[in-house]
Order: C-alpha cells, then structure tokens, then sequence
C-alpha cells in the first residue's frame, strides 16, 4: 500500500504591533486558510464574530485588512504555536512533525503583552510541550479557551457559546494607565 505524500505547511508572519496586550495563538493555518492567505480564513470559522462579538461591533469587515486593524485596535495579536509541520487536511489531530515558532522571542520583543489566549486544546498542548518552563514567558497568563473552528461540540454549539468563553480575555486588553 502506498503512503500518502503530506506537504509540509507553513505559518504567516504574526499580525502584532506595540499596543498588544494578548496573543491569540492557533495551531497552523487550515487549508481554506492558506488558500486566502488569511488568518482563520475559512468562511464559517467563528474566529472572527468572536472578535468583533467582544466588542458589540456587528458583523466583521468583508475586508481582511480592515478586520485586522480592528483586531489590533482592540490590543490582540495573532499567530500560530506552530512554525511548520506535515498535516493532511485542516483537522490539528493529523498534524504531525512540527516545528514551534519563536514565542519567548516575540514576547521579549513585544513587553506589553499580558496574555497568551490558546484558540483550543491543542495549540496549548503544543505550547507546553516546546515551552512549560520557558523563562522569557513565566510573566504570562496563559488562557486556554474553546476552538473556534466550526465543529460543535458539547459546551461550543455556536458564536454565543464562543463570544462568552473568550470574553476571559477582555480585563487583559486593558492599557496600563
């Protein structure tokens, strides 16, 4: 039987500047991702309701560059735990040889950020395992909170559900006085 070739994916850049104050962190962009080029690009991940949905916004921008400042506006960044890896499909349980990106680096470039805010189970399991113990992160709060990929589960059945888990986020979005 013949082995199914895997490409090997890659992150984009983080979307960041000085004014974050949380890093929302995936685990690898998903295929319909990595088709638009954007971050939770597929059209019925909740990601992007939740964001504008913590603020009482409405509905996100059509345009991806205005959905961005809007996130930065509002002191989030994002960006994935994940550099590089081989992984057939979108789901993060076939993701295989992965390579983590710099994330002591990026927060000792960026001292404002409080909170590392983990878009579910296993971009913070990944984040554990390459950086438990890392020093440069120890200031950090780390907030694992539910998916907002498009598959219900139990406690997660629509953008409500999702909007009320991360609203765990909003006290560290707050600017120093």
């Amino acid at each position: 039987m013949e082995q199914e070739q895997t490409e090997r994916i890659y992150s984009f850049p983080p979307v960041i500047d000085e004014r974050a104050r949380v890093l929302v962190l995936g685990t690898a962009p998903s295929v319909k991702s990595l088709e638009h080029r954007q971050f939770y690009g597929h059209p019925r991940n909740y990601f992007w309701g939740m964001v504008y949905g913590l603020f009482g916004a409405g509905a996100p921008d059509e345009d991806y560059g205005e959905r961005l400042a809007f996130l930065q506006d509002h002191h989030m960044a994002v960006f994935d735990v994940i550099k590089s890896c081989e992984r057939p499909g979108s789901l993060d349980v076939n993701i295989k040889n992965e390579e983590p990106n710099d994330l002591p680096a990026l927060a000792g470039k960026y001292p404002g950020l409080k909170c590392f805010a983990f878009n579910g189970s296993k971009a913070y399991d990944t984040f554990r395992k390459y950086f438990r113990d890392h020093p440069a992160l120890q200031h950090l709060t780390l907030l694992k909170l539910p998916s907002t990929s498009p598959i219900p589960t139990q406690k997660m059945r629509n953008l409500e559900d999702r909007i009320g888990a991360w609203k765990a986020i909003v006290p560290y979005l707050e600017l120093p006085e």
